[in-house]
Formats: structure tokens, C-alpha cells, sequence
């Protein structure tokens, strides 16, 4: 399973080059700071991802956490975990999304 960046983000970079490299840096540093490996960072990602409901985000961070290691079981229950933080109907799109991206 590999990652592919979206055209979308392709066509924002091509346009915004140095908004969209400032953007990636801030993200580098905040990984970095800190004592989370790679599959733990992108499972709060996709957490924060079915939180605000981004379609893409959550594609991406999915297949992220994946790439460092997380299983198909790891990323439906970090979408899980939710429920009584941001709701069963968002949790249930969420893990539609995943369905899509997993099979």
C-alpha cells in the first residue's frame, strides 16, 4: 500500500510553493519535538482527520499510519475510540472512508 500525495495538494504546492513549504516544515518540527514514533503521530492525525470530517486527510493519514507500521485493526480503532468524543454518525462516515481505503 503506498502513499500518493492528492493532485489537489500537488496544484496548491505548484501555486503556493512557499506557503506550502513553511506548511511542511511546521509539521516536520512538530513531529520531531517530541517522543511519538511515526505510526502513533499519524493515528492522532487520522483521529483529528474524522474529527473535522477531511475527506483527504483522513485518506492520508490512514495510509500514513500503515506505511509506519499500523494495522487495519489499529487505524478502524483510532476512528473508534471516538465515539464519545465526536459522535457515532461521524465516527460511522469515518469509518465508511476507511472502507474505502483499506479494502
Amino acid at each position: 500500500m503506498s502513499h500518493q500525495t492528492s493532485p489537489l495538494y500537488l496544484k496548491l504546492k505548484e501555486r503556493h510553493v512557499d506557503l506550502i513549504n513553511a506548511v511542511e516544515a511546521l509539521g516536520k518540527a512538530a513531529r520531531d519535538s517530541g517522543p511519538l514514533d511515526e505510526k502513533t503521530v499519524q493515528l492522532i492525525q487520522l483521529g483529528a482527520a474524522a474529527a473535522i470530517g477531511s475527506k483527504g486527510s483522513l485518506r492520508s493519514h490512514a495510509l500514513r499510519a500503515m506505511e509506519a507500521g499500523a494495522t487495519h485493526e489499529e487505524v478502524c480503532h483510532a476512528i473508534i475510540v471516538l465515539t464519545s468524543t465526536i459522535g457515532f454518525p461521524t465516527v460511522a462516515a469515518a469509518l465508511s472512508r476507511m472502507d474505502d481505503v483499506l479494502d
